[in-house]
């Protein structure tokens, strides 16, 4: 442990100015947030853990007894308890399978004997919007099927379009940004009906819509078996509100989505991953976004300006 402690990191990046920098340890998450987070440090995790669902990671095993996985989601959630500081926020993505519609909320009730859900955010990847169901004013000539979805061959099922997003508390009383990610207002009367806008925005709600990117090759653009876009766990942070953030962390950090997403907050941050292999990845990536220097990234403001940038993405048998 104490030499683990003393080690150094995978690969550590220096953020601009004076928020901290981007680490990324090549060890078990649960441990690492212990041992380099210090405790009840974090103001934000953003984490996707594995889903038991027998997916080819290269350094675990995707398929555990039921009552095994949910201990070690057990585990997450102490880990969690220990490193999440007061008034900090867990964001927690899970999927669950066609087959097995319970196994997101059997997961989100373990991490609930140990922190309060605030909120459930729904992360849609692929909808279909009917032009007669939104009216003229959103300029629309036709119906529209957006996004990207893993097709489910089955006579009893229909294929899954969104995950779970839980956000977790100590108390369930955090307050957060609720305009951060706001959009606005179809109709401008709406904002003066309400009154609770900010630049002509109302909050977004718990549904948020984000498509995946589009690779060209498997190999080279998607190297991971389940990621996610670096633009969830950025509107996660932000939900929580940006300027109360000091150093945030992803346990489960792969090929390094959350560490993108920790160039553009701008904040400190702690990425842990048994794989050496996704951690060169993940390096990788936060390099290039580094050299990019902000171009392309979203903003506070229009968070939805994020979507052109390359992002990784989530195939699963939860998709």
């Amino acid at each position: 442990m104490t030499g683990l402690a003393r080690s150094p990191p995978f690969a550590r990046f220096r953020l601009p100015g004076a928020h901290g920098a981007i680490e990324l340890y090549r060890e078990d998450g649960l441990a690492g947030l212990g041992r380099r987070a210090g405790r009840r440090s974090l103001d934000v995790i953003v984490t996707s853990p594995p889903y038991n669902l027998g997916q080819p990671y290269t350094a675990y095993r995707d398929r555990k007894p039921r009552g095994e996985y949910l201990g070690w989601i057990r585990e997450l959630a102490g880990a969690v308890d220990g490193s999440l500081s007061p008034r900090g926020s867990f964001f927690l993505n899970v999927g669950s399978p066609p087959r097995d519609p319970w196994l997101a909320w059997d997961v989100a009730r373990e991490v609930g004997k140990a922190l309060v859900l605030q909120n459930v955010l729904h992360w849609v990847k692929s909808i279909a919007i009917e032009r007669r169901f939104v009216g003229h004013g959103a300029g629309l000539d036709r119906d529209v099927a957006v996004g990207h979805y893993r097709p489910l061959g089955s006579s009893r099922y229909v294929h899954g379009a969104h995950e779970y997003i839980f956000h977790f508390t100590r108390d369930g009383n955090v307050p957060i940004d609720r305009l951060a990610l706001g959009v606005a207002y179809q109709d401008p009367s709406n904002e003066r009906r309400w009154g609770s806008g900010r630049g002509r925005l109302r909050c977004r709600g718990n549904t948020w819509f984000l498509p995946y990117a589009t690779i060209q090759r498997r190999s080279r653009d998607r190297p991971h078996p389940a990621s996610f876009p670096p633009e969830l766990a950025e509107w996660c942070v932000r939900l929580h509100g940006r300027a109360r953030v000091r150093r945030w962390a992803d346990p489960f950090v792969g090929i390094g989505s959350s560490a993108v997403a920790a160039v553009r907050i701008g904040r400190a941050f702690l990425g842990f991953d048994i794989d050496g292999t996704y951690l060169a990845v993940a390096r990788d990536r936060v390099r290039a976004a580094l050299e990019r220097g902000g171009e392309g990234f979203s903003s506070s403001r229009d968070p939805g300006r994020s979507l052109r940038a390359a992002g990784s993405t989530r195939v699963s048998d939860a998709s």
